[in-house]
């Protein structure tokens, strides 16, 4: 039996966004941070060192290490980097590692956008059918759902920092999104979706996510299994042999790995990251399941909730980890966009009010920053900036000031746009959201770029710690300190350092270690040179170490 669905659509409702301004917003979010700046410290440097290890000839294709110290999790990633790296000679090494994984989260917004055209074209996510005509076409109504979608994961809060860097979780990322697609896509695309289950599963499982795919596998199974398309309960031997495709990768990518916390964060926390990191799609998409919720079992919630829960599951299994959750955004976008043929208008404007005052804002405050920075007023704000970053020097780009005005223009023909005209198109209230987060990023990238690059970056750093070793370093031993200070070491300082055993058998001449760990005397046989930190922290400062002959 066909239940009425509550989409209540009318055909001047659907229409779609225009396409040059959906790739230019598509533009504005994905390009500003892949050019001009260096690697940031924790896990976007890390990763880079990973791939520079392999490229660069410091350790083998089949164990990236640094500083000796090998890579856990899925080998696929730092390949991929490495193998860029290698193409691209002329590029600066992580620029050249960057660009793949940019590439990767421009076809997470195209999957994402085609899987929810799919979905939305199916009988039960259709619209209710007027008495005397006028609802909205179907092809014509999945198009602007499907931009709905696209709207919905631009403006998550979660993919802004996280989905911009250089990390195995972006191709992660990309396999979740292209398995959502491969069962959105199945009644209409059968050998499309058969290939992207296929290499869906296996991009997770050599990835660091195998535990995922085959979650992600069992539920699609019960899925298709109860399908009412013939297509569908067809993809089960496929989805079978991605299975065990995805096992058998997994082992020599060393893809397998214990990470799930017994003792971690309460849930309450999970569910305090969930709520900004996932916003605005998990209100919208709990109002979908509560609209739909004589449709649960519909093909069009089914599938997005399934990869949105697993990956929802195993963030708090793994310490309410936010990159775990960062895979549940593209099906949580997704069934966010069915919620906009019922959302209310009241609600509809909240949205709208809370973007404009919230983007506006930062907006006016980065333009404040930037004008201290090079004019010296609003004099605060450059106290502020002397005072948190010692020896930054400001820099001005032509390009960069020009690329944030255009984008402030746009911000304010968007708020105009949308706050003085009635718009009917049913996606309407996440265009000040998505506009809004793609501005915030844009104007990051561009006025705050310098100044971020040199509290992000471990060059600066490096520089200090070089100024006090002499030209000439045989190696620098280094054990116990984090893995992206060594990655800085080796690939930003271009020295040869080694982690793997203490200090007493060490064969390196200099070595660096963290002030806490030297308590009040260096270590016997070694003597202090100096005590570095880097520009923008008051803690966490380092020893250097000359050992004494």
């Amino acid at each position: 039996m066909n239940l009425p669905t509550p989409a209540v659509v009318a055909e001047r409702s659907a229409h779609p966004i225009p396409r040059w301004a959906l790739l230019l917003l598509c533009a504005a979010y994905v390009l500003p941070g892949l050019f001009g700046r260096d690697p940031w410290r924790n896990a976007d440097l890390t990763a880079f060192g990973y791939m520079a290890s392999i490229a660069q000839g410091h350790a083998p294709w089949l164990q990236p290490a640094i500083a000796g110290l090998p890579a856990e999790g899925g080998l696929l990633p730092y390949w991929i980097g490495g193998l860029f790296i290698k193409l691209l000679p002329f590029l600066e090494p992580s620029l050249a590692a960057r660009i793949p994984f940019g590439l990767m989260l421009a076809a997470v917004l195209a999957l994402v956008w085609y899987s929810c055209l799919h979905l939305a074209r199916t009988e039960a996510a259709q619209p209710v059918a007027f008495a005397f005509g006028g609802e909205a076409h179907a092809v014509d109504y999945a198009r602007a759902m499907a931009d709905g979608s696209l709207l919905a994961l631009i403006a998550s809060l979660g993919l802004l920092r996280l989905g911009h860097e250089t990390t195995p979780e972006i191709l992660q990322l990309l396999g979740i999104t292209l398995f959502v697609y491969g069962l959105a896509a199945v009644p209409f695309r059968r050998w499309k979706s058969r290939l992207a289950l296929l290499l869906s599963l296996t991009v997770l499982a050599t990835s660091g996510a195998p535990a995922v795919a085959l979650a992600l596998a069992v539920g699609a199974l019960w899925l298709t299994h109860r399908s009412v398309y013939d297509e569908a309960r067809q993809l089960l031997p496929w989805l079978l042999g991605a299975m065990v495709l995805a096992t058998l990768a997994a082992w020599p990518m060393h893809g397998w790995a214990w990470r799930i916390h017994a003792n971690g964060r309460s849930p309450l926390e999970w569910l305090r990251l969930v709520g900004w990191f996932c916003w605005p799609a998990w209100p919208l998409a709990l109002w979908s399941m509560w609209r739909w919720r004589a449709h649960l079992q519909r093909r069009h919630l089914s599938v997005p909730a399934l990869a949105a829960a697993v990956p929802l599951l195993c963030s708090l299994l793994m310490n309410a980890d936010e990159r775990a959750l960062l895979l549940a955004l593209p099906p949580l976008a997704v069934l966010a966009s069915f919620a906009l043929p019922t959302f209310q208008r009241s609600a509809s404007a909240l949205l709208d009010w809370f973007s404009v005052f919230f983007f506006s804002a930062g907006a006016i405050f980065l333009w404040l920053y930037y004008s201290a920075l090079q004019l010296g007023w609003p004099a605060k704000f450059l106290a502020n900036v002397r005072r948190l970053a010692q020896g930054y020097e400001p820099d001005f780009g032509w390009l960069t000031f020009v690329l944030a005005t255009l984008g402030t223009l746009a911000w304010i023909w968007l708020v105009r746009w949308r706050t003085t005209r009635h718009r009917h198109a049913i996606w309407k209230s996440l265009a000040l959201p998505a506009g809004g987060v793609a501005l915030a990023w844009l104007l990051a990238m561009t006025l705050g770029l310098h100044p971020l690059n040199y509290a992000r970056s471990n060059k600066p750093l490096v520089e200090r710690i070089g100024a006090r070793l002499p030209a000439e370093v045989d190696c620098i031993a280094a054990p116990g300190l984090p893995l992206h200070v060594l990655a800085a070491l080796e690939f930003q300082g271009g020295w040869t350092v080694q982690a793997t055993q203490p200090l007493d058998r060490s064969a390196c001449s200099f070595g660096l270690i963290s002030q806490g760990d030297a308590a009040a005397a260096p270590p016997a046989g070694w003597q202090a040179v100096a005590v570095v930190r880097r520009p923008t922290e008051r803690t966490g400062s380092y020893v250097v170490l000359h050992r004494l002959r």
